[in-house]
């Protein structure tokens, strides 16, 4: 009896260490994005021969300003600087991910106008907490004073939040807040909206236990048992993973505190009352399409909807993100026009599919071929 109470408790222990390195998997990017690279002589610089082969992606690179918040708490800030500002973007990482992450897109928006803050969310990069959840609610009050940092030095100048993955989760729930500072608009990239409810109730209950009981248990995403690809960029997924800013683990009361982001962002869709403009690709392997689905179809109407072919779950670092650039810039500069992707068209096709079917992808200008005389 006491052999098989033993044995009991090891597969138990197993079951509950791999349920969780799941969750982490599918919350996480740097050590996953990694497994799938093949590095090979066009990825390594041949200079670098006899030397460190991944030197160029190590480097750390400096903030450019901190912010002091109202708690003392100093944070760290990257900013990409437009010549003739047009516009100011205040974009958000997503989890284990650090102030660096708009590096491949940065210029992209600096040669249309438009400046990047970019600062490490509290628990992340440089930022204070790192390793640790400083909690969902202390994350969004830092938005608020970031967005009141830079409406008092640009009174004048249109301001937008960009929120990637779990910074896309922390601007829905600001969105959806009554009396906070006004911004012109909030760009999500693939928000993280996968909480309690579809976990489902077993998955739920054992992260509510082990939370309890090993909050500070750190776990790895090499310990997976599947493998997803969160961009079809290496350069970028190499960057991403040597890059010292970027977290390796995550303790189990990160994930769980991540999951209740994701549980609030979800339930906070119908409440929006900005200018949302939310971006998922067909690739995305990590943000479930069931529900992604879900919570687009529980926005209110007139949120602008843009599925992207091709796009996968980190968008402005795919080979693609071009598109992703484009759309974002067409929806601040020119709001009412049709998104140079064509995703809006491909949203309506979309949301009105059951399943994960894929679905033909059209541009503006193709419109007209549908109609015949």
């Amino acid at each position: 009896m006491f052999f098989l109470n033993r044995l009991s408790s090891v597969y138990l222990h197993k079951a509950c260490y791999f349920f969780l390195i799941g969750i982490y998997f599918l919350t996480q990017h740097c050590n996953i994005a990694y497994a799938e690279v093949k590095v090979n002589s066009s990825v390594l610089n041949t200079s670098s021969i006899g030397s460190d082969p991944y030197a160029r992606y190590k480097k750390l690179i400096s903030p450019d300003l901190w912010w002091e918040m109202s708690d003392h708490a100093r944070i760290p800030v990257r900013i990409w600087r437009a010549i003739q500002q047009k516009a100011i973007i205040l974009a958000l990482h997503g989890f284990n991910d650090s102030r660096d992450a708009w590096e491949d897109s940065a210029d992209h928006f600096v040669k249309s106008g438009v400046t990047l803050y970019s600062p490490d969310q509290r628990g992340f990069g440089q930022a204070p907490l790192r390793g640790n959840w400083a909690g969902s609610r202390r994350m969004i009050d830092d938005i608020i004073e970031e967005i009141s940092f830079l409406k008092t030095r640009y009174p004048d100048t249109p301001l937008y939040v960009m929120g990637e993955s779990m910074g896309g989760a922390v601007a829905m729930c600001l969105a959806s807040r009554p009396n906070v500072p006004k911004v012109d608009g909030y760009i999500l990239l693939a928000p993280a909206v996968w909480g309690h409810k579809q976990l489902g109730l077993v998955a739920d209950v054992i992260l509510r236990m082990i939370n309890t009981i090993a909050p500070n248990w750190r776990l790895s995403g090499k310990s997976a048992p599947v493998t997803i690809r969160a961009s079809d960029n290496d350069e970028s997924l190499l960057r991403l993973y040597f890059d010292p800013l970027s977290l390796h683990k995550a303790r189990v009361k990160a994930l769980y505190g991540l999951v209740n982001l994701m549980s609030k962002a979800a339930k906070a869709a119908p409440y929006i009352h900005s200018p949302i403009l939310v971006m998922y690709g067909d690739m995305d392997q990590l943000i479930p399409d069931s529900s992604m689905k879900k919570v687009w179809r529980q926005f209110p109407s007139w949120v602008r909807k843009d599925y992207i072919p091709g796009g996968y779950h980190l968008l402005l670092r795919g080979r693609n993100r071009n598109i992703v650039v484009q759309d974002i810039l067409s929806w601040i500069f020119s709001p009412d026009q049709f998104l140079p992707s064509g995703g809006d068209i491909s949203t309506s096709t979309w949301l009105s599919i059951e399943g994960k079917e894929k679905i033909p992808v059209y541009l503006p200008s193709q419109v007209d071929n549908f109609i015949k005389k």
